[in-house]
């Protein structure tokens, strides 16, 4: 684990390397940029792993989807130029943009749409949103630029979630080979993937709108470590760092060489709790875990206070928001008083921390508040590699600290067999619920009620809304003020 010594020596010594000239730092002309990211990537097909990683690098860039959706949370035409919607709400007909082509020749049309959506959930998907897909009834082919969507149930994010990487439109020659060499409509290509150091994008200059793409080449390296990423943008070897360390953030502000963006976000920050493994399927258990923990420290210590508490998975400003951090409030006394009732003493668990800083520096402070009640947590780091596989993947774990940054993802309580192992019949009715509620007052009423369910069962110990912070250049433009999901689009970067 990082100490925070070794943060600000790291951090100090890339302050002298900030007197470097112009020249020494990462920007090369007027059309390349240095962005650096916290995690690798396992590979560059967003339908096929649930990192956002991936997304970071290929949404917008490579892969393009019939919907864009922007900073503020806004979506805007993409390769669907228009849509008509069914007064259910379970219709969609997108227009296709016309003169539009794969990176490998191949023509972009319906038939693409209803490869890419009928893969997307179908029996062999892996995609994280597979719910979404298989939801559709049938996606039906009208001629090469109109493709009519028909939903089993409403949603009314559902324009919303055509923009997320899950929903990308894949060419079905290359769609098998896409986590390697991927293949989209966008306005950049793949040109080089050093393993565990960079992925390189250069412009495509078969793009419908080439000509209007400023960065013809586009680096992103990778930093974990929070006092590296400090130093490198320090010393200039990286142009933009978005979601960077909050901890570098006294060191920008105020420096005209430098812009500091305070983006907001829909990310929920939580102690996930594995509610399948005992003692954690008793939920006294589950509560006293939550009445440990006080959030106010979690965020200054894991986010540098950049973060407002929440008490479910839901954020303030989403719609339908209800604020229940008043449900499982910090009171040790509490915590250790529901362990006795359920007859548990001197629990051990294992606490798995990916790589990230916020985990890793959350993690400390949890540890310290888990023991004052009697639990020991017992500390395991692992790369993001093994947090896929081991915690996502085969659910070996018992606590963990990770941010869900998808804005709509409460149906991830609805999954069966999700990480979290957590399974109710009564939520699963509430979320039917919500998604076939055509009026916006009972959509929102149904929030609440589902808000308040996860609180009052303690599915998890639920920490805090991120505030990302973007440090960049000061001559960069087109960055994200806020960021609904997590990209990086290239295409909108130029020099000042």
């Amino acid at each position: 684990m990082i100490q925070r010594r070794e943060l600000i020596a790291s951090a100090a010594s890339g302050a002298a390397l900030a007197t470097l000239p112009l020249s020494a730092h990462a920007q090369s002309g007027k059309d390349a940029v240095v962005l650096a990211m916290t995690l690798e990537p396992p590979g560059l097909d967003p339908t096929a792993g649930a990192a956002s990683a991936i997304a970071e690098i290929v949404q917008y860039n490579i892969f393009e989807t019939l919907t864009k959706i922007n900073s503020d949370g806004t979506v805007s035409p993409l390769l669907a130029e228009s849509w008509e919607v069914s007064p259910d709400l379970k219709t969609y007909t997108f227009r296709l943009r016309k003169g539009v082509k794969f990176q490998n020749g191949e023509p972009f049309n319906a038939a693409a749409v209803k490869f890419s959506f009928e893969r997307a959930g179908g029996e062999k998907s892996t995609n994280k949103d597979k719910r979404t897909f298989a939801t559709m009834d049938r996606v039906a082919v009208i001629d090469d630029h109109t493709v009519v969507i028909l939903n089993r149930q409403l949603d009314p994010d559902f324009l919303f979630l055509m923009g997320q990487a899950t929903a990308i439109i894949v060419e079905p020659k290359s769609a098998d080979t896409n986590a390697t060499k991927p293949v989209g409509t966008g306005p950049y290509q793949l040109s080089a993937w050093n393993k565990g150091s960079s992925v390189t994008l250069s412009r495509w200059d078969g793009y419908r709108n080439a000509a209007a793409v400023k960065i013809k080449r586009a680096t992103f390296r990778f930093i974990s470590d929070p006092a590296a990423q400090v130093a490198a943008l320090l010393a200039g070897d990286v142009d933009a760092f978005p979601r960077v360390t909050a901890r570098g953030v006294p060191q920008f502000k105020g420096n005209a060489k430098y812009q500091v963006l305070i983006n907001g976000s829909r990310a929920k920050t939580i102690l996930a709790i594995n509610n399948k493994k005992k003692p954690l399927d008793d939920v006294r258990v589950r509560r006293a875990i939550c009445a440990a923990i006080d959030r106010k420290a979690v965020i200054e210590g894991a986010a540098d206070g950049y973060g407002a508490p929440i008490g479910s998975h839901y954020v303030p400003g989403a719609f339908g928001y209800v604020d229940t951090t008043g449900v499982n409030p910090y009171n040790p006394d509490k915590a250790r008083a529901l362990l006795a009732e359920a007859g548990v003493k001197n629990l051990s668990l294992s606490l798995v921390l990916p790589p990230v800083p916020y985990a890793r520096q959350g993690g400390e402070v949890i540890i310290s508040q888990l023991a004052k009640v009697g639990i020991t947590a017992k500390t395991e780091n692992v790369e993001w590699a093994q947090w896929l596989s081991g915690v996502y993947g085969n659910k070996n774990y018992d606590l963990t600290i990770i941010s869900h940054v998808e804005p709509f993802d409460l149906g991830n309580f609805a999954k069966a067999g999700y990480y979290w192992g957590y399974e109710s019949a009564r939520f699963n009715e509430l979320f039917d619920k919500i998604q076939n509620a055509p009026r916006a007052a009972d959509r929102a009423k149904l929030l609440g009620d589902a808000q308040r369910m996860l609180a009052n069962e303690a599915v998890h110990a639920f920490l805090y809304q991120p505030q990302w912070v973007t440090i960049a250049r000061a001559g960069l433009k087109g960055l994200w003020k806020d960021m609904p999901v997590f990209v990086n689009d290239i295409s909108a970067l130029s020099w000042g």
